[in-house]
């Protein structure tokens, strides 16, 4: 259930309710909006604790959620959430992208992308150390030798950084070179992960199942948030359907409806959404359209010899600036803020961006 306070109501007496909504046995957690504020109680409330709290001084209503999902939902958190990571803000009217290959390779190939992620005005460099395949005897990425590679790059370029983190035991070395940790689609139910990442307050994309409900989905980002986590993005990377001709079905219409359902930013992957290189840039669109909070998109500067074969969704670095500059266009059209440092166009000559 929900406890939603009266309006102007002071600090001191929201700690009252807390500390009495605590000493009952359970869980109570504060969001603050710009008109109200809620506290929300996790954990099995006695029967009467819904009719103490009504009649209690500051209190205006108390509303039970049925949602299995508590923290993540919009009940909760009526207001959205915006992380800010090193004064990059991801969340509410602002547009975020993220760029870079599926794997790091070597200090030389991430240095180039970083510069070029950079120049084309994306704010985080992407890149995969320990990469999750299918296949046992496919390329598994270059280990923690590749966090250290991405993070030299970041720095270097002023670019924040994101890696997919497949274990418990890496989250901390991960977190170490690391700025958002990612959750890749086969971990959206590794519940041990999801535990261990609650713990820290390393930000973290977490990517839909690829066979996942927009409940199941939700759930696996409680996981998380209960832990005492609040910096958690949700991020749809396309969804496996009967069609064949894209590597997944990338839903768009997930986007505004996990945004009625929760406070939390919402990335699309159009990358993995779609599989194919030629679909990236008007899925890109699409999914600014729909109302994304942040995209994260491969790129690489020879993606025909990528490591890990998915170089098909990658986008060569002039593509990726001419997609990144229609961004710019698109965004103030429907209402979002694209705050980025663009590179002069000689920056990308070699790339026949003129």
């Amino acid at each position: 259930m929900i406890v939603i306070t009266k309006h102007n109501i002071a600090d001191e007496r929201i700690n009252e309710i807390v500390a009495y909504i605590e000493n009952t046995g359970v869980q109570a957690h504060v969001s603050k909006g710009t008109d109200r504020t809620v506290i929300g109680i996790i954990g099995n409330a006695e029967p009467t604790l819904a009719e103490h709290l009504r009649q209690m001084k500051g209190v205006d209503n108390v509303i039970k959620i049925s949602k299995s999902y508590k923290l993540a939902s919009r009940d909760f958190h009526p207001d959205d959430t915006i992380i800010d990571i090193k004064g990059v803000k991801i969340g509410g009217s602002n547009l975020v992208v993220m760029g870079g290959p599926c794997a790091v390779e070597t200090p030389e190939q991430i240095d180039e992308i970083a510069r070029l992620v950079k120049a084309a005005g994306g704010q985080v460099l992407r890149g995969g150390a320990f990469k999750p395949r299918t296949g046992p005897y496919s390329f598994q990425g270059v280990g923690v030798e590749g966090l250290v590679m991405m993070a030299e790059a970041g720095k270097k370029h002023g670019l924040l950084t994101i890696t997919e983190v497949m274990t418990p035991e890496y989250v901390d070395v991960c977190a170490e070179y690391a700025d958002i940790l990612q959750v890749g689609t086969r971990n959206m139910q590794n519940f041990d992960l999801l535990r261990k990442l609650g713990t820290i307050k390393t930000p973290v994309l977490l990517k839909r199942g690829f066979s996942s409900t927009y409940d199941e989905f939700l759930n696996a980002a409680e996981y998380i948030l209960a832990g005492g986590n609040p910096n958690v993005m949700l991020c749809e990377r396309g969804i496996r359907t009967f069609e064949t001709y894209t590597r997944n079905t990338l839903d768009l219409s997930a986007i505004p409806v996990l945004q009625s359902l929760s406070h939390l930013p919402v990335i699309s992957d159009p990358s993995h959404g779609t599989g194919r290189r030629e679909l990236v840039e008007p899925m890109t669109k699409a999914s600014v359209a729909a109302g994304a909070n942040g995209l994260i998109i491969e790129m690489h500067t020879d993606p025909d010899n990528s490591m890990t074969g998915d170089g098909v969704q990658s986008l060569f670095p002039d593509q990726f600036a001419a997609l990144l500059k229609d961004l710019a266009l698109l965004a103030p059209i429907v209402g979002k803020t694209f705050d980025t440092e663009k590179a002069p166009a000689e920056a990308f000559k070699e790339w026949k961006i003129v």
